[in-house]
């Protein structure tokens, strides 16, 4: 795939969503989360490459696609750009695999809006209430305040709060690509504004149904996932008829760059 870049673009009433594919085969559709961009997917998406038609994207207000003041990027309005974005693509009944806030946007579109999965593989999402770290339910609480912070500090935050996400320390590489979206007057603003509408009244909405999910569905979990306990994927599993578990060994939240031949194993083994 070379560097990454989303060649494609649709527009939407709050902003251009980009996205691009890859491969040939079945379609697989990757959403990843918060404060994360598609290139999370990197190695998983070359992986499933070789036997599959993958799409990713970047929410709006994330990653490349467009960050714009006003802008709502709420996960109601996400759920609505998922299941626009499935229509553009003729995709009927893909699989889907999706990361933290994706799945809530995954299963809003399936549970809301129609939208239909052959598979769906949910990685350490927001499913369940309560979620945020104690640390974004601080910011969420105060975002104008930290909106205003000098660039410098607003960096050194962004950094810390994302190694957080991972259970083994990246680079310093990885986490200036992790990080970069979020710099900058624009980025800065972006950050604070999609943590602002980080409402769990859009999870609420939908918890009572996951007993009407249709696809089969395989929830794979970091072991060390600090963000996220492990005990929320083995009840949202409950809560899912006929959910499989799989417990990634030695991997944090951000389970696609801790673990990520084993979760792309798990993936193909779920896929195929």
């Amino acid at each position: 795939m070379g560097r990454w870049a989303l060649s494609e673009q649709l527009d939407t009433p709050g902003g251009a969503v980009r996205w691009s594919r890859w491969g040939q085969g079945s379609p697989v559709v990757l959403l990843h989360g918060t404060p994360f961009s598609s290139w999370v997917w990197r190695d998983v998406a070359t992986a499933l490459a070789e036997l599959h038609e993958v799409y990713v994207w970047d929410l709006l207000g994330f990653g490349e696609s467009d960050q714009r003041g006003g802008q709502d990027v709420s996960l109601r309005a996400q759920g609505e750009v998922f299941a626009s974005l499935l229509h553009r693509w003729g995709l009927d009944e893909p699989d889907v695999v999706a990361h933290d806030i994706g799945g809530a946007v995954a299963l809003r579109a399936h549970l809301l809006h129609g939208a239909r999965y052959r598979r769906l593989a949910l990685v350490d999402v927001v499913a369940l209430a309560p979620w945020g770290s104690p640390f974004f339910r601080l910011v969420r609480d105060h975002a104008e305040v930290f909106e205003n912070l000098p660039p410098h500090l607003h960096a050194a935050l962004v950094r810390e709060y994302v190694a957080g996400a991972l259970h083994r320390s990246p680079s310093a590489e990885v986490l200036d690509r992790l990080v970069r979206p979020w710099l900058g007057e624009q980025g800065q603003s972006a950050f604070y504004r999609q943590i602002a509408q980080a409402d769990q009244r859009y999870t609420d909405e939908i918890e009572d149904r996951f007993d009407q999910v249709e696809a089969p569905v395989l929830v794979c979990w970091g072991e060390e996932d600090a963000w996220l306990p492990l005990q929320r994927g083995e009840e949202l599993a409950r809560r899912i008829p006929g959910a499989r578990l799989k417990r990634i060994a030695d991997a944090g939240h951000l389970v696609q760059h801790d673990a990520p031949a084993a979760l792309t194993a798990a993936l193909l083994d779920f896929l195929a």
